[in-house]
């Protein structure tokens, strides 16, 4: 029988290589994507897109019919919570609008997709892998939003792992480290942006933020390891017969969670510091 799937934020990195990598494997993957220009560069033999904001009720109450049309079956073998995005900056200076999308699209949407598609899955006894970070081992300055919002995340993968076991059912935590994805373009676009006109005058008080934001975004383009790799481990987490509950992915990501896990905090502030 073939075995189906469904990733949202499939239109670039993490996301677009596992619907590239499950289907080549014989999956049918139905790829999350936000807009029609990105269903028309993912759309290939077995990926199928989707049209899904994760923030859109509409779109979340539409996907339990879209899958069945798709796949043309009540099951559903997979699921890969991997949509996010990125907010970064001082909390004093943060806007609280920015704050809110950030958890909107990271932990909200994720509980909503899933939601949404669990009668599926539970049919066919599948999967649930969440794409998390080794933000939530280690918090950077300046990155407040985002590891909180990966916080969260593995704080509902936890639940959840708990709560579905009952129906024989796995759920899959991937901590990646640096990544090369297209995800720090945004961020590079961010930078520029704010060096011409910083959207809060508290911003002031930290003259290192935009250069903090630079050096961080430099280097995991420079270490960061291929979507692909990513990619794999998601394949295996989808099919090993006994997955771990979380894989941190890349030896970066090894070393923050090892560090993260035996450090206390203080210590792991100045190590922090020494980088900066």
């Amino acid at each position: 029988m073939t075995r189906s799937v469904l990733v949202t934020g499939a239109s670039t990195g993490i996301g677009r290589a596992t619907a590239e990598l499950l289907a080549e494997d014989g999956w049918e993957v139905l790829a999350g994507v936000r807009r029609d220009t990105d269903a028309d560069a993912v759309r290939a033999d077995r990926i199928h897109p989707v049209q899904l904001d994760v923030t859109s009720p509409d779109d979340l109450a539409a996907l339990p019919g879209r899958v069945r049309e798709l796949l043309g079956t009540e099951r559903l073998d997979g699921l890969v919570n991997n949509a996010g995005v990125a907010v970064a900056g001082p909390l004093e200076a943060l806007d609280l609008e920015e704050l809110r999308w950030q958890l909107e699209v990271n932990v909200v949407g994720l509980v909503g997709v899933t939601q949404a598609v669990l009668p599926a899955l539970r049919a066919a006894t599948g999967r649930v892998v969440n794409i998390g970070s080794t933000g939530s081992r280690v918090t950077p300055p300046f990155m407040g939003p985002y590891t909180a919002s990966k916080h969260a995340v593995v704080a509902i993968n936890d639940a959840l792992r708990q709560e579905l076991a009952r129906f024989g059912m796995q759920v899959v935590l991937l901590e990646p480290g640096a990544i090369a994805t297209p995800i720090w373009d945004k961020g590079e676009a961010e930078i520029a942006r704010r060096r011409e006109a910083p959207s809060d005058p508290r911003e002031a008080l930290y003259p290192e933020v935009v250069d903090e934001m630079a050096r961080i975004i430099a280097q995991q383009a420079r270490v960061g390891i291929p979507a692909r790799a990513v990619a794999e481990v998601v394949r295996h987490a989808l099919t090993a017969r006994r997955p771990r509950a979380r894989y941190p992915v890349g030896r970066d990501a090894q070393v923050v969670t090892f560090l993260g896990r035996h450090l206390p905090p203080r210590w792991m502030d100045r190590l922090i510091a020494t980088f900066r």
